[in-house]
């Protein structure tokens, strides 16, 4: 989701809880999106707990685990920010398919709140902070939490041609 393309998600989050996985590289911008990400779990009524991670790379496999141990909706949170080596393609594309594999082999709702920016300030102008354009934390809760609704309420078996819910 982005700018002024973005849905506004109406999320009940009542009985769920989200497991927030955040890295902790670039302080100022993570501040930002984990508070995002609280408030939005606090408006859609649902229960939180934040896990902190050394960097973005260890946001999958903690996803993976806590998908594996029962979570319903996992939200990656973290910033990338362009260097002068291939360490960003390489840290973006390990992340990105890390959580969509663990989406999609758990059948888990996982929230892509992981900013790649080419600097800081783009960064900030997404991390939910006074005078940010966008929070970024936000959206992706509010995503996992609808995805989550959108899982739970899926029948366990489909008829070809039957409208889901």
């Amino acid at each position: 989701m982005s700018g002024a393309g973005a849905p506004g998600l109406a999320v009940d989050g009542a009985g769920m809880t989200v497991e927030i996985v955040a890295a902790s590289w670039h302080p100022e911008v993570m501040d930002g999106l984990v508070a995002g990400a609280v408030g939005a779990c606090e408006a859609a009524g649902a229960s939180y707990r934040l896990i902190r991670v050394p960097g973005c790379f260890e946001i999958p496999v903690v996803a993976q685990a806590l998908a594996v141990r029962g979570a319903v909706a996992v939200v990656g949170l973290g910033v990338v920010i362009r260097g002068d080596t291939p360490h960003f393609e390489y840290v973006c594309d390990a992340v990105t398919r890390g959580l969509a594999e663990v989406a999609r082999v758990n059948e888990v709702a996982v929230g892509f709140g992981i900013l790649t920016c080419d600097d800081e300030a783009q960064a900030i102008a997404r991390a939910g902070l006074p005078g940010s354009k966008e929070s970024k934390g936000a959206e992706a809760t509010e995503a996992a939490i609808a995805t989550a609704r959108i899982l739970e309420n899926l029948p366990r078996s489909l008829q070809l041609g039957a409208r889901l819910p």
